[in-house]
């Protein structure tokens, strides 16, 4: 186990970066040491703000470094792919963006090439650690659920798709940049969710439905280019009789959806808001959690809170050699094989396999 700090080179400055560098100022085992991102003014700004003193507009000068143990990708979606492989093929671990890539094919190759050169790959998946996920997880390995059968993954936004409903740059709804809409913006958080509380198993059928039909501001329209889907939806089967529904929006004329669920022969739990779901004989039972109870407790009776709390604690934590890394990449994969299996059963108007969509897909990675 090592005692050193882990040493975090960023590439990338942007909205989400600075997410990512505010959580890393508060972990004690964590160092900044380096900044990279094609914006001169915008790498300079973030290494002044963090007292960080290595800045550079060539992300090739700081993956070479030699006293860096990690690298942040903070990239759109189509650059994740590119820039993986050469802080990996540069001997780094690497934390990426969510979602993995802009297409299956580029994710796989992440994946595959961190397997080859025995190197760490994580994946922002945030709602992996919340308290819900947590408290779910419990119920499960307990046998709470019985044999799980179904899942629904939802998330609702009203009117909130990026710079066309008023937040957010362009780039955001361009498939050139980012490759895929809500599903890949916040779908993926709620597929992978789902996919971690039910094993990851592995998918066999898809069929899906995007769609753009909210109108927009029509200038900011036409500023952005915007070509994305405001709303997915989905059907997957998974081996062993599992199945999962999924509807996920940026823009839809509802008040809301409820929250995810997953269902098994012994009861139910739903996400959002947190209930559990079972019966005793004749007695149908609705249990609410004191999540807030629950979390304290993990953090100072389990004194692994923090480690479990959020993406980037655990991903240090896990370098550290102190709790093994999450399957993240493996499930994050899986969640670009659904995403991409409802782009082509929209394309193709049927259910298609995994197979097919492992065998069709295309590189979206762009030029670095």
């Amino acid at each position: 186990m090592s005692k050193e700090a882990i040493r975090i080179g960023i590439i990338g400055c942007g909205q989400i970066a600075q997410h990512h560098m505010s959580t890393y100022a508060k972990i004690a085992d964590a160092k900044m040491v380096g900044f990279a991102d094609i914006s001169k003014d915008a790498v300079e700004r973030s290494a002044k703000e963090y007292g960080v003193e290595f800045a550079t507009t060539n992300f090739r000068e700081l993956i070479a470094r030699d006293d860096i143990d990690a690298i942040d990708v903070c990239l759109h979606n189509n650059f994740h792919m590119p820039a993986t492989l050469a802080a990996l093929e540069a001997g780094k671990h690497v934390y990426c963006e969510k979602p993995m890539a802009g297409s299956y094919v580029d994710a796989l190759t992440m994946f595959n090439k961190a397997k080859e050169l025995g190197k760490n790959l994580h994946i922002q998946l945030s709602t992996l650690y919340s308290n819900e996920t947590r408290a779910a997880k419990e119920l499960i390995d307990a046998g709470k659920l019985g044999d799980i059968y179904h899942a629904r993954s939802t998330g609702f936004r009203r009117r909130g798709r990026p710079y066309v409903d008023g937040y957010g740059a362009p780039s955001f709804v361009q498939k050139r940049n980012s490759a895929g809409g809500a599903l890949y913006d916040m779908g993926v958080y709620h597929i992978s969710q789902i996919l971690y509380l039910l094993g990851n198993p592995n998918v066999e059928r898809i069929t899906g439905k995007t769609y753009q039909k909210v109108a927009m501001d029509p200038a900011r329209q036409e500023i952005s280019g915007y070509d994305v889907e405001e709303l997915g939806m989905g059907f997957v089967r998974f081996a062993g009789d599992v199945s999962m529904d999924i509807i996920e929006s940026w823009a839809i004329h509802l008040d809301s959806f409820e929250g995810s669920y997953l269902v098994g022969s012994a009861g139910g739990v739903r996400l959002s808001p947190f209930g559990y779901f079972t019966a005793n004989g004749d007695l149908d039972c609705n249990s609410t959690v004191d999540l807030g109870s629950a979390r304290s407790r993990w953090n100072s009776v389990n004194g692994d809170g923090a480690i479990y709390g959020d993406s980037q604690h655990h991903w240090v934590a896990a370098l550290q050699g102190k709790v093994p890394l999450l399957p993240t990449a493996e499930i994050a994969l899986n969640t670009m094989l659904i995403s991409e299996g409802i782009y082509m059963s929209q394309k193709l108007n049927r259910e298609v396999s995994a197979e097919e969509v492992q065998a069709a897909s295309v590189s979206t990675a762009a030029t670095m």
